[in-house]
């Protein structure tokens, strides 16, 4: 362990908490204080790691007097509770070199505002209760009960149970009825049990379902969801308002009391109510949940009224209308189905009662107002969906056991029992409903009225009481939710012009304005009053987040994600696939083309976020399966055996920052992009630790600027003594499986004649190294240069290109400033219109010399380009050698047609280009044709980068080739777009650094256009075969 001094050691204080943990140690040294502490020590249960680093360097860990600390909460957690001084843990300096006593390099952790009152995230509610009082000026929270199950029971319910389950009881039968119920209880269970794992797997704040499918599945699926999801609450506000107002006129013009007429009376009530329910959500979530409570309370009674009604003996009039309490025969009877009309199929009935079982979103919309959303959801949701399921199941029996099918309503067909004439089951009853039954013309019975609940009911104004419960409640709910889904949503910012209605106002941060913008959707669709339209796509919106929820939770597991650990087990990834599935088939069975406009504006809304990018990372499963995609390919290609026809250039970019040298960046960006592999490497030289700390700093930067410049890369450094190791690193290190770098990349080192010679040495060294791994090479230079850092004035690589006004090392680098600044422009970006691109394939390296221009011409800014191939030969063979490198470039598929054959490659340059190279390897000679052998010898072993002058001589025919070279390359190419020419190899030992380097200067100087200078590693990278 680290330890600290023993000066720093500081009595602990003994706090005054509600329990005590004693030490556990031996008998024999119970007596005894273990390690200079008291044996005891007391804590605060509010305050479960007491012991901060106030007190003492860390000295709560077993004892010790050490920097290591024990696990804790807060060091984990994104939110800091105000007036508690932050806990942080030692950073890995701290325990492994050296410890900074003041603490000041220990910067604590951005904290989100804590809004809880104090109460760890493991404080749950017990047995649904509310518990305790709640402190001055906290924002409220709610518990399992009244924050979910109420809320989702009240949003399931609707007006369908009241009106409709009877009718589909008597079209489908009890039988089919039962399995219209525990099929759609089906798609929404598992969907319930999705939500339960998702919102289990780590801390859920507001935003409800757009905030656990964006963070599940990232913000491109999130994002589009979260906005049609607040939409679709707003708009069913409006829905569920006009089924509301609807009754209320039904009661109005039953006694005669219209306000103006029927659609307009629909308006008038509609605003009316969708204001009041305005300003019980703007009075805060407490009134509203005493608002929703009510109302549970309103529809458990008229629940109660109705099972009251069914055992109450029937009266006439009831009889006449078809109930007849229970009856084994009247349920024998409607246990079957009995079709009717155009609604008279299974789906048709399915797709009716469908959206009664939804609403299981309402309590996982204000997550952000629950004590604790792991356990307040799960709970709630999954309990909501039983005991709903359970009054669906039994009021469509009961209801079946007691009403028949046709009724008359008329107490004047009450007929002797057993009297001839009469069919059906009332006639055992006494009731002749024949005629009516007959003619299909009967008012009342399961079959034809919709209000028979309210007859069944003990007193049926309670029913209509439910009816207005249920209808308020579930416009009151998506009131709620629609704001604050839409406000965890503005805040995001993943689209524009909405960030205003994001600010929340109050202990409670209320979407105030998200409120008012829901009021202004609701009105204007209930003055609209056309929902009939609306409404199918509404319904299919809640069918998309249900399909998305599911494949979220599907998603999540099917990626193995480490960070995939719902504390909630009872799911399955193959039941959450096939509720995404047939949350889809629901869709197109409701209605098909309400389903294909939602999917639509699914789609429009995914590829503006994809189209955007926004900058958020929430470690979406959509990332986890990125990987796991990648890592599949990476090993399955080691199965795959490498051929010629799939060789691809595979580029170690030797860029340094890549910002400081772009047109390196471009040109290997240019022709590997959507094609192969390329890393930007750079070799950060000096103090492990400090360069450390640099590269730290600086990576993030510099991928960022890549990104930016829509350069298809990887960025990697080393730290490394010296640049010649550190390449040698790179060069075995880079790359995973197959996908390792076959070419080095490297700029021309225009200052070799004024740098040390040392780093020339390196410099050549490095060539040598990438032939020894069996590298090709690609080496290029510009006449203005490739490092643009002076020009950005700032921190320069000192290995690549040192320079006069070289920086002191250490210089801090700010990563936001290499993406902010602004992008270099470099000829590789330009349009290059009809010039052309010359190869100077004058020795056969495998074909690379070929191939890499090949791959820049068929990019558009490079396509109207002419490829002009140059090769050496003799003034008596030129047609044949023509014919022949033409014939062989035909075979290879190239597109090169022209093709130029040089029979003066080897005559002898000017006179004035000899004394130039001359001049140019003066200052690197040895000048030893007089001395003694062992003064040689030693000059040689302190210099090895002179030039005897047997080596002058021996390499004198390659040099004049260099000096004719360049001659013929201002002849011929000096309005070139781009060069290409094969790179001469000095010998490894043999060839002096500085004449090599004589030989590059001398070959590509004075030259505008930039000059590659290539060399395959002499295998074939081109092949005219097919197999």
């Amino acid at each position: 362990m680290a330890e600290l001094p023993a000066t720093e050691l500081t009595d602990l204080a003994h706090a005054s908490g509600r329990f005590t943990i004693s030490t556990l140690i031996s008998t024999e040294d119970s007596g005894k204080p273990h390690y200079g502490q008291p044996d005891t020590v007391t804590y605060e249960a509010t305050h479960p790691s007491h012991l901060t680093h106030s007190s003492t360097y860390y000295m709560r860990t077993f004892g010790y007097n050490t920097v290591d600390v024990v696990p804790t909460y807060e060091h984990y957690a994104n939110t800091k509770v105000a007036g508690e001084t932050s806990k942080v843990r030692p950073t890995l300096e701290d325990l492994h070199s050296f410890l900074k006593l003041d603490n000041s390099h220990l910067h604590n952790p951005v904290y989100e505002p804590q809004k809880s009152n104090g109460l760890s995230d493991e404080t749950t509610e017990e047995d649904g209760s509310e518990g305790g009082e709640k402190p001055q000026g906290e924002p409220v929270r709610f518990g399992w009960v009244k924050g979910v199950m109420i809320r989702c029971m009240l949003n399931i319910w609707g007006v369908i149970l009241y009106l409709r389950l009877s009718w589909i009881t008597a079209q489908a039968g009890i039988a089919l009825t039962w399995l219209i119920i525990l099929m759609s209880v089906t798609v929404t269970s598992i969907t319930g049990l999705s939500i339960s794992a998702i919102s289990t797997n780590g801390k859920v704040k507001s935003g409800g379902t757009y905030f656990l499918i964006s963070r599940s599945l990232g913000p491109e699926l999130g994002g589009s969801i979260g906005l049609i999801f607040a939409f679709a609450n707003a708009v069913a506000v409006a829905m569920h308002t006009v089924g509301f107002a609807e009754t209320v006129r039904d009661l109005l013009q039953e006694h005669n009391s219209p306000i103006v007429d029927p659609t307009n009376d629909i308006r008038i009530i509609g605003v009316i109510t969708v204001t009041v329910l305005l300003g019980i959500s703007l009075a805060g979530m407490e009134w509203e949940a005493k608002a929703q409570v009510l109302f549970f309370i309103v529809i458990m009674i008229s629940f109660l009224n109705y099972i009251v009604g069914t055992v109450i003996p029937a009266s006439e009039e009831k009889q006449a209308k078809g109930f007849f309490s229970y009856r084994a025969d009247i349920f024998a009877q409607n246990f079957v189905p009995n079709w009717r009309g155009p609604d008279g199929t299974f789906f048709g009935l399915f797709s009716i009662f469908f959206p009664s079982a939804t609403g299981i979103l309402a309590g996982a919309n204000i997550s952000g107002d629950l004590k604790d959303p792991a356990i307040a959801i799960p709970k709630g949701t999954l309990m909501a969906i039983f005991w709903t399921t359970i009054s669906y199941l039994a009021i469509s029996a009961t209801i079946g056991a007691c009403v028949v099918r046709d009724a008359s309503g008329s107490v004047n067909d009450s007929i002797p029992v057993g009297s001839l004439g009469c069919e059906g089951l009332a006639c055992d009853y006494g009731w002749n409903f024949t005629e009516c039954a007959q003619k299909q013309s009967c008012h009342y019975g399961l079959s034809n009225y919709y209000q028979t609940m309210s007859m069944v009911s003990g007193f049926a104004p309670l029913i209509t009481a439910g009816i207005f419960g249920a209808t308020l409640s579930s416009a009151l709910a998506c009131l709620v939710s629609a704001p604050k889904v839409f406000q965890c949503l503005c805040k995001d910012q993943l689209y524009p012009l909405i960030g205003f209605f994001g600010k929340g106002y109050g202990k409670n941060e209320e979407p105030i304005r998200g409120y008012m913008l829901t009021y202004i959707i609701a009105v204007g669709f209930i003055l609209i009053a056309e929902l009939n339209t609306i409404a199918p796509i509404i319904s299919n919106f809640f069918l998309c987040s249900y399909a998305l929820i599911n494949f979220s939770c599907f998603h999540a597991s099917i990626t193995n994600s480490p960070g995939w650990r719902p504390s909630f087990r009872y799911y399955s990834k193959w039941a959450a696939l096939f509720g995404a599935v047939i949350s889809v088939v629901i869709m197109f069975l409701l209605t098909w083309w309400a389903a294909l406009i939602a999917i639509g504006i699914i789609v429009f809304l995914l590829g503006y976020v994809l189209y955007k990018k926004p900058e958020v990372n929430w470690g979406s499963s959509v990332q986890a399966g990125s990987y796991n995609l990648a890592l599949n390919y990476s090993v399955g290609l080691n199965e795959v055996n490498e051929h010629i026809k799939n060789y691809r250039p595979q580029c170690l970019v030797l860029t340094g920052p890549p910002n400081f040298r772009p047109a390196l960046v471009d040109f290997v960006g240019t022709f590997t992009k959507n094609l192969s592999l390329m890393i930007c490497g750079n070799v950060l030289i000096g103090p492990c630790k400090q360069k450390m700390s640099e590269s730290r700093l600086t990576s993030n930067g510099h991928i960022k600027w890549l990104t930016k410049r829509k350069i298809k890369a990887f960025y990697t450094d080393v730290v490394a003594d010296d640049l010649r190791s550190g390449v040698k690193t790179l060069m075995q290190a880079s790359g995973l499986g197959k996908m390792k770098p076959n070419i080095l990349v490297i700029g021309y080192k225009k200052n070799w004649q004024t740098a040390h010679p040392r780093m020339v040495e390196e410099y050549t060294g490095i060539l040598h190294d990438a032939f020894d791994f069996k590298y090709g090479i690609c080496l290029m230079r510009m006449k203005e240069g490739l490092n643009v850092s002076r020009m950005m004035q700032a921190h320069i690589n000192l290995v690549f290109d040192p320079a006069e006004d070289r920086k002191e090392n250490g210089t801090n680098v700010d990563p936001d400033a290499l993406t902010a600044e602004q992008q270099a422009s470099t000829i590789f970006q330009t349009e290059q219109g009809k010039k052309t691109i010359d190869i100077y394939w004058l020795f056969d390296d495998g074909g690379l010399t070929l191939l890499i221009p090949f791959l820049l011409n068929r990019k558009k800014r490079w396509g109207k380009c002419k490829t002009r191939v140059f090769v050496g030969g003799q003034i008596h063979r030129m047609d044949e050698e023509r014919k022949a490198i033409v014939s062989l470039l035909s075979k290879f598929r190239l597109g090169f047609h022209e093709v130029h054959v040089l029979p003066d490659i080897n005559q002898k340059p000017r006179p004035e280009h000899i004394k130039r190279f001359d001049d140019l390897i003066a200052p690197f000679r040895l000048n030893d044709g007089f001395k003694d052998e062992a003064v040689v010898n030693e000059m040689r072993s302190d210099c090895p980068w002179k030039i005897s002058d047997e080596e002058v001589n021996k390499s004198k025919v390659k040099s004049l080739r260099q000096v004719r070279l360049n001659e013929i390359l201002l002849d011929y190419s000096r309005d070139a777009a781009l060069i290409v020419i094969t790179l001469p190899i000095g010998r490894k030992g043999r060839c002096p650094s500085s004449l090599y380097m004589a030989w590059l200067e001398t070959l590509s100087q004075d030259l505008r256009p930039p000059v590659i200078l290539t060399r395959g590693n002499q295998e074939n990278v081109l092949t005219f075969y097919c197999q």
